[in-house]
């Protein structure tokens, strides 16, 4: 392959920004056609993936994913209460409940199955599960950038700020041939 092939083809898979960006690409609009790359550019990963206009918003239909870490409080009992990760069976471990599936869950969801199984050694338990560190969602960023590879989604997140986490362009980069894969 001579050099201008291999350059246009760098380009061509320059901005997998958001390839994999774990469940929350599944739940992307796809009535939305963006064809201006300056709009697509002003939108944040949550808008493009859920319509939503705030990420407060998409984050109350979070879904738990592996390698994220989760913040379980027990009100009033603090031998419960702790921080875990999330392993890559997506399950976690906790004390009186044991391994419980949490992947694939929104937070909300969780803390009802953790209270279920609470409540035999508790009367009626208070859980609260946050997500502390939001691990599992990652993008692909390959081509004519600075550091090339795979980063954490942290939202909101543009397709700008995914091209400055990599480093910019390089210098013979072609900014208008930007192709963004979901």
């Amino acid at each position: 392959m001579n050099n201008r092939h291999s350059t246009n083809f760098a380009l061509t898979i320059l901005s997998m920004a958001v390839l994999s960006v774990g469940v929350a690409v599944a739940q992307q609009a796809s009535t939305s056609q963006i064809s201006n790359p300056t709009t697509q550019l002003a939108l944040t990963a949550a808008e493009r993936t859920t319509g939503l206009s705030s990420a407060s918003n998409a984050k109350a239909d979070y879904l738990i994913g592996n390698s994220d870490v989760l913040t379980i409080n027990v009100w009033k009992e603090p031998e419960v209460s702790r921080t875990v990760p999330v392993r890559s069976d997506g399950k976690i471990s906790l004390p009186l409940v044991g391994e419980i599936q949490a992947a694939g869950k929104t937070p909300a969801e969780l803390q009802n199955d953790i209270s279920k199984g609470l409540h035999d050694y508790i009367s009626e338990p208070e859980v609260t599960v946050i997500v502390q560190e939001q691990k599992s969602q990652r993008f692909n960023i390959l081509g004519q950038v600075q550091k090339p590879g795979s980063y954490l989604l942290n939202p909101p997140m543009t397709v700008l700020d995914a091209i400055a986490i990599a480093g910019g362009f390089r210098d013979f980069a072609k900014v208008k041939s930007i192709k963004v894969m979901r």
